[in-house]
């Protein structure tokens, strides 16, 4: 029997969790490519502003790294306690991505380790180098093997379904089910793409607070080109990722995009709000849902006349889509006439006004993020694995799950804080002035 209370805190208790996280995880997979980038850099053109940059972002990850293992146990303990229907039933299928997950992230753990404590121990720069590379390595796959889980939720497949069990299960097919592919490589690169402009954005806030070190002026040209590379490939996987859903989960597509009615020549809705039930003050491209879905402006999208009331996603999902695209679409815009202006010496992108921008920029992308998750795991309600077990039974039937959310709430404000008073703390006791001092006196190699 399904306890409402339970199901309803159950509900705000991991999206509280998964939002949380994903800022550290988001951060945790993105940045070491970033660290890598930064020092080969350094080693190729001799800089060593761009090799400070690098120890640097050391330090600051290592912190959020400490962070997102605490918010990651809390996902995997929650997932047995608040949803324990969920894992009877599917628990030996993700049991293998989950394993793996945690076999990468101790592999990247381990060569970071590594690498901090050679920090002044390797003469030779390349070799020391060369310990980044498994440590990027293993932080893109933990993000890999933990979203083939998620990717698992909407197109279960590699399992016989027999009397309400799962038998007969074949983990790597389960693994590499239809939305694995585009799911895994838009987390990836969105990873990417938010580190960078979270690194901009704290270079340019430095700009903006008077600095006019020249290591401040590296770091923005870096990671603005970064992003600005990032921001094209998730663009690119955002529109592969629509034809998925245009073929598997149609359902979402329609919810997200407000198309209510099957048709061809289908438009894409932009903006816009509910009224009755009729769309108002949405911006309409003709042809463009089409083009979306199929790659055709011809091509007919299912639409929510289609799908059954009882199976069809919140409709709000439509402004975490209009969220999420828009700031992708701001971010690419932004890092593209910074790009271009600094090469061409356009003294727009030298100002104080460009610079605060940019330093939006970085929580931005944050939110971007957020909305993108929160309209995968919403789309695919009713059913926490789709077409076979719905949300609502596989919550726990506790009553003790309003007494978790306190708790965990308390926990996460608790590491919110120290995660920001350490890093400022940090990185306020150690300029980059006293290092690149420090540098000369050989006080780091």
């Amino acid at each position: 029997m399904v306890n409402d209370n339970a199901l309803m805190y159950s509900r705000f208790l991991t999206e509280l969790t998964l939002s949380f996280h994903i800022i550290y995880a988001t951060i945790g997979v993105g940045v070491p490519l970033m660290i890598m980038i930064a020092q080969w850099v350094g080693i190729k053109k001799n800089d060593d502003h761009y090799i400070l940059l690098a120890r640097r972002w050391t330090r600051g990850f290592v912190i959020t790294v400490a962070v997102g293992v605490v918010t990651g146990t809390a996902i995997g303990l929650q997932l047995s306690l608040l949803w324990p229907n969920f894992m009877e039933l599917a628990g030996n299928v993700i049991a293998l991505p989950l394993f793996m997950e945690t076999f990468a992230f101790f592999f990247e753990a381990i060569f970071l380790g590594i690498y901090m404590y050679t920090w002044d121990r390797i003469l030779n720069p390349r070799k020391h180098l060369m310990l980044l590379i498994p440590v990027a390595i293993g932080a893109s796959f933990s993000a890999v093997f933990i979203t083939i889980v998620n990717a698992f939720m909407n197109a279960p497949q590699g399992f016989d379904l027999v009397n309400g069990e799962l038998i007969n299960v074949d983990p790597i097919a389960a693994m590499l089910n239809p939305a694995m592919p585009t799911k895994v490589a838009h987390v990836v690169v969105t990873a990417f793409m938010t580190s960078a402009f979270v690194l901009a954005s704290i270079a340019a806030y430095r700009l903006v607070k008077g600095s006019n070190h020249i290591y401040h002026k590296k770091a923005l040209f870096l990671t603005m080109k970064l992003g600005f590379v990032f921001a094209v490939a998730t663009a690119i996987i955002g529109d592969f990722s629509g034809k998925y859903l245009a073929k598997y989960q149609p359902e979402k597509l329609a919810a997200a995009e407000w198309h209510f009615e099957t048709e061809e020549k289908a438009p894409l809705l932009l903006y816009g709000y509910l009224d009755d039930g009729e769309v108002k003050n949405a911006i309409k491209i003709p042809y463009a849902l089409s083009i979306l879905a199929h790659g055709n402006p011809n091509a007919e999208v299912i639409g929510l006349d289609q799908i059954s009331e009882e199976n069809t996603p919140p409709l709000y999902i439509h402004y975490l889509f209009d969220i999420m695209v828009t700031i992708g679409m701001w971010l690419l815009f932004l890092s593209f006439i910074y790009w271009v202006g600094t090469v061409r010496g356009w003294s727009l992108v030298k100002t104080k006004a460009f610079h605060w921008l940019i330093v939006f920029g970085g929580p931005l992308a944050i939110i971007a993020i957020e909305a993108g998750w929160w309209m995968t795991e919403v789309g695919r309600q009713p059913w926490v694995l789709r077409g076979i077990m719905r949300t609502a039974d596989a919550a726990t039937s506790s009553d003790h799950v309003d007494t978790m959310l306190l708790l965990f709430s308390g926990l996460y404000t608790i590491l919110a804080i120290g995660t920001i008073v350490i890093l400022t703390r940090m990185f306020r006791n150690n300029p980059v002035e006293q290092e690149l001092q420090d540098r000369k006196r050989g006080g780091w190699r």
